[in-house]
């Protein structure tokens, strides 16, 4: 047997039951003194980036309609126009605060496609480093992070504010 040491999934898994609503919409509705503890980075007109709570590498963002949809095809140009401003945004950011060599973009739509949320569409925007992967995930199946996410979330928050602001 395989064991993964994961401590902050314990909070998801004790309490996986009791959801009873999309987590983008509930991050998303909160009040800007509640964005650290929701991970959100950022709030626009009709999108928002938040970083991925069970993240590929450190620094993985994701950028999302506010609208709880999780069809492509349905939204609007002024929507899809901000996506694209903020995955540029994000890129900008991770740039200044990480240095990745480069970046995996993309949307995961249907859980044939790897969505683990089908029904709110968001755009992964995923850091990447040479040599990033190592003998953890091609031997064990593991990955290892090792930045803590709001350690991370402070540090990218007034660089992505400034590059949005830019933008």
């Amino acid at each position: 047997m395989k064991m993964l040491w994961a401590p902050w999934r314990t909070n998801y898994v004790e309490n996986i039951s009791q959801i009873t609503e999309c987590f983008l919409c509930e991050a998303v509705k909160q009040p800007r003194e509640k964005w650290r503890e929701f991970l959100l980075l950022y709030r626009g007109q009709r999108a928002f980036v938040i970083f991925n709570k069970y993240p590929y590498n450190a620094g993985h963002l994701m950028v999302t309609p506010i609208e709880h949809t999780g069809d492509m095809l349905s939204l609007d140009d002024l929507t899809a126009l901000e996506i694209h401003k903020l995955t540029k945004a994000c890129i900008k950011a991770l740039q200044a605060c990480l240095k990745p060599h480069g970046f995996n973009l993309g949307y995961n739509l249907g859980r044939s496609a790897g969505a683990g949320l089908e029904d709110h569409l968001h755009l992964h925007v995923v850091p990447r480093w040479n040599g990033d992967t190592n003998f953890m995930p091609v031997l064990s199946e593991t990955k290892v992070i090792s930045q803590d996410l709001y350690e991370l979330y402070d540090r990218i928050k007034p660089i992505f504010e400034s590059v949005v602001n830019v933008t």
